[in-house]
């Protein structure tokens, strides 16, 4: 049987890069049910005094062609003898890097955790990494979920209750789009409801030139400034392929209490959310969350998920340490087509 080294990005943080190894195994696992041919013997490997992921597989051009897009990969090779052989990677990001690495702050997800969670829920649901997806972050933050759904060619919406992170992504979304060049509208406008204000949304599009403008090869962006728990007065039912979000970990978190103070339980921010979103998901569709296991643990979270009509998939081996505070793992659920 064939055998293959995966080469692992250098770039993770330190904390992420601890675990990068052992996310990239369980990453691959799950590929592995997408290639044509099984992946099997995924293991840690220390060839020329530097670890690899190595593994056996009968791959196609079009199986490198889809492992070129897991979150972690630097490049693949054929394992031949003493000799590494590489493979030509063709990964699907149509977009410059920088669309996901220029914003830095504090509390930003890595980008490379962001590329995992979307890739094992688009992989969940069984649509073809290559299609016209739409996407939906209903937690968005500044926008990384976003901008990685953008990269892959997808529509990306979202929504958030921070006014100030609202703000920052439309400035940011603005600016890069006019730095790069891109046939592009962009505007923020007010959203009513018997005249009274309930949110303001950025409505964008863009294509990567005048001639794919022609051919309607046009990426859409929306993003609602407003309580997640509302999605379902801004977006219509069965739009979007995948629901893909990373809950807030701190005291903190993305939905208004009664009060008028931030919810702090993650698992019952979640619990109230997930019939609105499900709603919004096509059937055959799926959802990823990732979430602080500190506030729920993964029988809490999957019984919310069974209660509302998802499917929980078993992909284990994804809980990793963030700090001191967080340990984060994943869920992914898919909607029963019907």
């Amino acid at each position: 049987m064939p055998r293959y080294a995966l080469l692992i990005l250098p770039a993770f943080n330190r904390v992420y890069g601890e675990s990068a190894v052992r996310l990239t195994r369980s990453e691959l696992a799950v590929f592995g049910t997408a290639t044509r041919s099984p992946i099997s013997a995924i293991e840690e490997s220390v060839i020329g005094g530097v670890p690899y992921v190595t593994f056996e597989a009968e791959l196609s051009e079009d199986d490198v062609a889809l492992l070129s897009n897991l979150s972690s990969v630097y490049a693949v090779f054929g394992v031949e003898g003493p000799l590494l052989r590489p493979l030509e990677m063709r990964p699907l990001d149509r977009l410059s890097s920088d669309l996901l690495t220029i914003q830095k702050y504090a509390g930003k997800t890595n980008e490379h955790f962001t590329k995992l969670l979307l890739n094992v829920t688009l992989l969940a649901s069984g649509l073809p990494f290559d299609g016209r997806l739409s996407v939906f972050d209903p937690m968005c933050g500044r926008g990384t979920t976003l901008n990685q759904a953008l990269m892959y060619g997808y529509d990306a919406y979202g929504m958030d209750v921070d006014a100030k992170d609202f703000e920052a992504y439309t400035v940011f979304l603005r600016r890069w789009l006019k730095d790069k060049r891109l046939k592009h509208t962009a505007e923020v406008v007010p959203v009513r409801r018997e005249r009274a204000l309930v949110g303001k949304r950025l409505n964008a599009s863009f294509a990567l030139s005048k001639e794919a403008q022609k051919a309607g090869d046009v990426q859409q962006v929306a993003v609602v400034n407003a309580d997640t728990l509302r999605a379902r007065e801004f977006f219509k039912p069965r739009s979007f392929d995948l629901v893909v979000t990373d809950a807030p970990y701190g005291v903190q978190h993305g939905s208004r209490s009664g009060g008028g103070g931030l919810s702090r339980s993650p698992l019952d921010l979640i619990a109230r959310a997930v019939p609105g979103w499900a709603e919004l998901l096509r059937p055959g569709g799926a959802i990823g969350i990732s979430w602080n296991t500190y506030g729920g643990g993964r029988d809490e979270l999957g019984e919310i998920l069974v209660k509302h009509g998802l499917r929980v998939r078993e992909y284990p081996d994804f809980e990793h340490r963030v700090d001191q505070a967080i340990v984060r793992d994943i869920m992914v659920a898919v909607k029963p087509a019907r």
